[in-house]
């Protein structure tokens, strides 16, 4: 009796499992490439805010202040786009990782202000990073195609 009600819930929990992890990857995707597009088209509105943020505000390690922009500005508007469709999901999500720690570390302000926002997004990054894009994600379609 208690190992049928054990398999019972097994099998319950792996089909939860099977259905709702595309769904919570998605939106993990979703989430965090809204938060670092919206960055990037803030900065592009006004570049030279942006210039002066990188050159007086920012202190990106080893990188001139104007590369910096560019280089900031590029990784939000593109990175975020290929986690939206799922494409490369897993480099995307380990770019955009790194991207997040540079982000903390150069703008110590984010440490009272923000910083939670930036843990939520480290951590769902990590997680793309660990399980990729999932089953709605080109990734997955070129993956089941290339296979056989």
């Amino acid at each position: 009796m208690i190992t049928t009600l054990i398999k019972s819930y097994d099998r319950l929990v792996e089909t939860l499992v099977a259905y709702t992890t595309p769904v919570i990857l998605l939106a993990m995707r979703l989430l965090v490439a809204e938060a670092f597009f919206r960055a990037g088209q803030t900065k592009i509105a006004n570049w030279g805010s942006t210039l002066y943020l990188f050159e007086e505000e920012y202190s990106v390690p080893l990188l001139p202040y104007e590369l910096a922009a560019y280089l900031a500005t590029a990784t939000e508007l593109i990175i975020p786009v290929l986690l939206v469709f799922g494409f490369l999901a897993r480099p995307a999500a380990a770019v955009l990782f790194v991207f997040n720690i540079v982000a903390v570390i150069s703008y110590p302000v984010l440490w009272e202000q923000g910083f939670y926002d930036h843990r939520y997004w480290g951590a769902m990054l990590l997680t793309l990073c660990l399980l990729g894009a999932g089953k709605i994600s080109i990734d997955h379609w070129l993956r089941s195609r290339l296979s056989g």
